[in-house]
Order: C-alpha cells, then sequence, then structure tokens
C-alpha cells in the first residue's frame, strides 16, 4: 500500500492540496490526513482544531499490514497511481479501512485493515496493484518495509 493516500468520495481536493486538513470516512474506517509537505521530508504543519482519529478497533482476528516507505523526491504520476490503489483496495469484500501518518522527516507510515487472510491476498495479488509496487521501486521510493500481522487482540479509547 503505498504512503499518501487521498480520500475522496467525489471530487473532493487531495492531500497535497489543502495543508492540515483531516478527514474521516465513517462507512470504510478510513482516516485520511490532507496537506502534508513535500513527500521526500519537510514538516507537517499542525492544526490543531482539525480533528485526528485513529481507525475504530475492530473485533478480532484480523490483518493488519504496515508499510513505512521514504519516498524518492521523482513523484510523477505518483498521486494518480495512489487514487486508483485507493479505489481498488476499497473495492475488495473483507477491507476494513487503514490509517496513514507522515513523520516531519517524511517516513510515511500506512496502516492497512484486513478481515481476513484471503482479503490480503487478494489485494496483494491485484495485477494494478501489483504494477504499481514495481513502478514505485524504480520511482517512487528511497525504501521501504512491510510487516503483515494476525492482530489477536483490539481495544480503543475515545476522551469524552
Amino acid at each position: 500500500m503505498p504512503a499518501n493516500r487521498r480520500g475522496r468520495q467525489g471530487g473532493g481536493r487531495g492531500r497535497h492540496e489543502r495543508a492540515g486538513a483531516h478527514r474521516r470516512e465513517e462507512t470504510t474506517g478510513i482516516r485520511w490526513i490532507t496537506g502534508r509537505v513535500p513527500p521526500y521530508g519537510g514538516a507537517m504543519n499542525d492544526h490543531p482544531e482539525v480533528p485526528v482519529a485513529p481507525v475504530q478497533a475492530f473485533e478480532p482476528p484480523y490483518y493488519v499490514a504496515v508499510f513505512t516507505a521514504v519516498r524518492t523526491q521523482e513523484q510523477d504520476g505518483y498521486r494518480e497511481t495512489d487514487a486508483r490503489m485507493e479505489e481498488l483496495v476499497k473495492a475488495i469484500p473483507g477491507f476494513l479501512g487503514m490509517d496513514h501518518a507522515q513523520t516531519p522527516g517524511g517516513l510515511g507510515i500506512t496502516v492497512g485493515y484486513f478481515r481476513d487472510a484471503d482479503a490480503l491476498t487478494q489485494w496483494s495479488a491485484d495485477t494494478e496493484h501489483r504494477a504499481a509496487q514495481r513502478r514505485g521501486r524504480a520511482e517512487w521510493y528511497e525504501s521501504y518495509t512491510l510487516h503483515v500481522a494476525k492482530a489477536e487482540r483490539s481495544s480503543g479509547f475515545t476522551r469524552a
């Protein structure tokens, strides 16, 4: 899963278009952070008036895919491919949602949540996703790691 996701329900603005905006799509459990500076580093704008919340705790067991990446300065075509990957993963039965965070130093962390191993395997095997992975290694990523795990316990807290 590439970092720097953009959540849209229509023709809304993407993450690069408005600094510091956050939104949550309740139907899919995806929380998107919009508005970050260059993908290869820099500081992230801090806007405390905009609420931020993690994806809800899901009923275990489920699977998580943790993708951490540092991107190159060459990002031609990334945003379009990223938007397409978002469409594809949201269409997979068993996709629960995702979280994304970006450090000021440029490390992007995306956590995808999947109901079962079959859903994760379907995403992993998708031909367009595999092509995007190849292009990412060739052009967009300086380095990345992928960790996949089965979540046995899940809990959450929200201050009232």
